[in-house]
């Protein structure tokens, strides 16, 4: 036999999209095909990227009340694990303040100077009450569930995460007697975080269909009416998300910013798409992980933030809404009303919690100012264009607190900070899936 007839042969090999540039993909084909949908009217097309697009969006939904709960429980009980536990947490909401107190005084600013509700051509008529609203008496009489199965029918997120409070502290109290609890919990996390790693591999395709609904639906016309507003938006986040985060990293922690987005950039581009914190919370989680934050510490700041914080939606946003909402109406804002709206941003924000929280937040602000609810009705049409931006800033502070909380209490391990790079989410899941499966002969 011939050498040349006994070497291997060569097996060729489909080369593997990066999962950024599957998005892209996912938004180039979505704006496309949404645009040929509306334009020549295809009633097929328009349906199939509507299901697409609600499909994706169902079955974040469906991980996330189970996944809420189980997260808390499993952060708090996890804190047993750290030293200065209660100094860590009291850290972590302290910075979750700040941050959102910063956010909020940016949204103000920019809304003052660009008037985003002047020349719309928009009316109070344009407005309509929105279905879920908010208010101090229901934020406050609302957390406490009337019973434990409507908080998981009802998707009623402050409610569940109460719960998993009080189910986390409650063990922490019980210590051994509450283990097989806390094993059967964690199991069931990692259960559902394995779910939900599929379903985030769907996420280019949901992106498609999510894309082109909303031009579908709305179409370029829409923008031009709010074209101001959303470009405060989104320059609002920018500022934050490329601002004030790296501003904070360099003086604060004393890190290098890119490396902060190198580690980050997986969650981040995510949340964009997907639209939901606690959908990318795993991912967030990981991320988190991967710049040096310890990994118990982490399992309870970043489910923590993804419930709680969220300079996107309950910062900026509210805001620059309110601002806009109060110019269409002819009503003036004074100073008083503008510490309302940061008092309400830096309290509130828990009321921002699932995915409709951008609106019940706003319900929220606005009922405390006294603006007419009808305003919302005005936002909703952009809504789904808004929330892509708010969410991706969501999330980069919900990994960015953890990472700034442990620089300063020394617990950071900086070779791996500097050593972060940007993993693609689907090599974060493999990542993920090796470790599982080398912990379980381990716990064996």
């Amino acid at each position: 036999m011939s050498a040349s007839s006994s070497a291997p042969v060569a097996k060729s090999r489909i080369p593997k999209v990066p999962f950024w540039a599957q998005i892209v993909a996912g938004l180039v084909i979505g704006v496309l095909l949404g645009w040929l949908a509306r334009s020549q009217d295809i009633g097929w097309l328009k349906e199939t990227l509507t299901q697409v697009g609600g499909i994706f969006v169902q079955l974040l939904k469906l991980a996330v009340a189970p996944l809420v709960f189980f997260a808390i429980l499993v952060s708090i009980t996890n804190l047993r694990k750290v030293n200065n536990a209660a100094r860590l947490a009291a850290q972590t909401l302290i910075w979750f303040m700040i941050t959102s107190l910063i956010a909020v005084g940016i949204g103000l600013a920019i809304g003052l100077l660009t008037n985003p509700g002047s020349g719309t051509g928009l009316t109070p008529k344009d407005g309509k009450l929105p279905e879920h609203q908010g208010s101090w008496i229901d934020f406050l009489t609302g957390i406490i569930p009337t019973d434990v199965i409507t908080p998981f029918t009802e998707l009623n997120v402050l409610q569940i995460v109460f719960m998993a409070a009080v189910a986390g502290i409650a063990a922490l109290k019980l210590g051994e007697k509450a283990q097989p609890i806390l094993s059967l919990s964690e199991s069931i996390l990692e259960l559902l975080q394995k779910a939900l790693w599929w379903v985030i591999r769907l996420a280019p395709i949901g992106t498609a269909g999510l894309i082109g609904k909303a031009i579908v639906n709305y179409g370029w016309d829409l923008i031009g009416k709010y074209a101001t507003f959303t470009a405060d938006v989104y320059i609002g986040c920018a500022l934050v998300l490329f601002g004030v985060y790296p501003l904070l990293l360099a003086t604060v922690a004393k890190l290098n910013p890119l490396q902060f987005f190198k580690g980050a950039w997986p969650a981040i581009q995510l949340a964009f798409v997907s639209r939901s914190s606690v959908g990318t919370m795993p991912v967030t989680q990981r991320v988190t992980e991967r710049l040096g934050v310890p990994k118990e510490y982490a399992s309870f700041s970043v489910p923590f933030g993804a419930t709680t914080k969220m300079d996107g939606c309950a910062a900026i946003y509210p805001a620059l809404a309110a601002i806009f909402i109060a110019q269409i109406f002819d009503v003036q804002l004074g100073v008083k009303e503008y510490l309302l709206i940061a008092f309400v941003s830096v309290i509130g924000s828990a009321a921002t919690a699932g995915l409709t929280g951008a609106t019940v937040m706003l319900t929220l602000t606005l009922s405390t100012l006294g603006l007419p609810l009808e305003g919302v009705g005005l936002l909703m049409a952009i809504d789904p264009i808004l929330d892509m931006m708010r969410t991706a800033t969501n999330v980069a502070g919900q990994a960015l607190v953890p990472v700034l909380v442990s620089s300063r209490e020394k617990i950071l391990d900086r070779a791996a900070y500097d050593s972060a790079s940007a993993s693609p989410v689907d090599e974060l899941v493999d990542a993920r899936e090796a470790e599982q499966k080398v912990a379980v002969p381990a716990a064996a």
